[in-house]
């Protein structure tokens, strides 16, 4: 269904003005974009992909890492990219908004300098050190405090595998791209909420922890908060770009999951989400954390977003379990397109064998479809050695776990739910919503797939003095400029 929302046009409008342009550097674990964004309180927000690249882990000197190098090349042929086609428009981009995964950072030198590759999360380096860390700050404790679920890559452990952190900063891997594009450190409070190390009711650095764990009290840059400016390009940056040199770098909601939140359709507050891409994370929106030793022991984390609310959430497995069995067949030959996948699996009986989608056992990369076999015989079970019958078995735990954690949601914070958003790129996955509908009891709404890109551009046009309103107006102008499709 196509949802209309209220028009925010003004009473008196004539003409409309020209919208304004943004843009919105978005990059996952396995590609990246930066896209035009143009924002009108009239007429709603657009999006315009002007660059593409792909993104992945690289196996580098014994362990997992990003290409940083490589990925902030990438960022500047989108941002040069994105200066041509506002120019070729005769517009002018107003500020540039960043947004990625969590929990990940380089490390920086006195002098600005990028001292070692920045490891991924899939690493294994931190495993060693959960146990250290919890000798110093057990886990009750660290929840109590930070609301955060415990994963064994949250930045708190990576921290605790350097061989040394003096004379060095962490920044989180969106405020180090800012930190090149302007010569500004700070550290954004909605990625800094995932780090193991931010105190969930303060609002700030948990101090006791660094000194615990004897990590530097300036490790991370100071903070700030979504809407913020970070700072304007540097001289080298805006030659290089094409763009004006007082374009400005501003905070938005920096982990990509706070953006993707923040432009959820919903026109009320009883609503559930779902951001579904390489991981899904599956939860509710709060005004305060819940700190309860019943939420910690279900693994629930309070991470921020836009506007101080609370992401209160689980992450649950994503479609990377699909997207990594699509790699294995097609090396080995089997090139099958998605949608042709999808109909198959969508005509296989339900009850087949289920797996948890969220099992540690399949972060790693590497024949996908092996190992989900083996869990299903590891559950005496048996899977047929056919693409379909796997899609199926992935789709099916997904739905499952969504349904299991918004339960759990709904026990846990007393807050009940009518209606699930799914956004990102699982929202175009038609089997996959169907069957979330089924396994909830409860409408889904899917769409927008670019949730996350327009919470980028929608918190900066707010900063820019667009739009005005909080979360439930900027929500408005998604909805009416989304063609929402509804599951029952």
């Amino acid at each position: 269904m196509t949802n209309a929302a209220t028009s925010t046009a003004p009473a008196n409008a004539g003409a409309v003005p020209a919208p304004h342009v943004f843009a919105a550097v978005d990059i996952g674990a396995s590609s990246g974009r930066v896209m035009l964004g143009r924002v009108s309180p009239s007429t709603g927000a657009t999006l315009e992909t002007v660059h593409r690249f792909p993104n992945g882990v690289v196996e580098y000197d014994g362990g997992l890492h990003w290409d940083f190098n490589a990925l902030f090349a990438e960022v500047l042929k989108g941002l040069a990219a994105a200066a041509s086609v506002a120019a070729g428009n005769g517009e002018r981009i107003a500020s540039i908004g960043i947004d990625t995964w969590a929990v990940d950072y380089g490390l920086v030198d006195a002098s600005g300098e990028l001292v070692s590759v920045p490891y991924s999360y899939r690493d294994e380096r931190s495993r060693s050190t959960v146990a250290r860390v919890h000798a110093v700050i057990p886990p009750e404790r660290l929840y109590a405090t930070t609301g955060l679920q415990f994963l064994q890559f949250n930045t708190i452990y990576q921290l605790a595998a350097e061989p040394t952190l003096d004379g060095l900063q962490a920044l989180l891997i969106p405020d180090l791209i800012a930190f090149l594009l302007t010569g500004q450190r700070r550290t954004e409070a909605t990625n800094a909420s995932t780090t193991g190390l931010f105190d969930a009711v303060a609002g700030d650095w948990a101090v006791d922890f660094l000194d615990a764990l004897g990590l530097p009290q300036d490790i991370f840059p100071p903070l700030i908060q979504p809407g913020e400016t970070v700072g304007t390009l540097l001289p080298s940056v805006a030659e290089r770009t094409g763009l004006a040199a007082d374009t400005r770098v501003v905070a938005v909601g920096s982990h990509d999951t706070a953006s993707a939140v923040a432009a959820v359709p919903a026109s009320g507050a009883d609503f559930a989400y779902i951001s579904s891409g390489t991981w899904s994370l599956v939860g509710v929106e709060l005004d305060k954390p819940v700190l309860s030793e019943a939420s910690r022991t279900a693994n629930f984390t309070n991470e921020r977003g836009v506007d101080g609310t609370i992401r209160y959430l689980r992450n649950v497995g994503g479609l990377w379990l699909l997207s990594e069995c699509q790699r294995t067949w097609a090396a080995q030959g089997f090139n099958q397109s998605l949608p042709a996948l999808l109909d198959a699996a969508a005509a296989l009986p339900h009850g087949g064998p289920h797996i948890n989608a969220d099992d540690p056992a399949f972060t790693a990369p590497d024949n996908m479809p092996e190992r989900i076999r083996a869990a299903v015989r590891h559950n005496g079970e048996v899977l047929a050695d056919r693409p379909a019958a796997v899609v199926r078995c992935i789709l099916d735990s997904l739905a499952a776990g969504y349904a299991r954690t918004l339960a759990d949601a709904e026990r846990l914070t007393g807050r009940a739910t009518s209606v699930v958003h799914v956004v990102g790129g699982g929202s175009q996955n038609r089997l996959l919503c169907q069957l979330t509908a089924d396994a909830t009891g409860k409408a889904v709404i899917a769409g927008p797939v670019e949730a996350t890109a327009l919470g980028n551009v929608l918190v900066q046009a707010r900063a820019a003095g667009v739009v005005q309103g909080g979360l439930a107006e900027l929500r408005q102008l998604v909805a009416a400029g989304t063609d929402l499709t509804r599951y029952d």
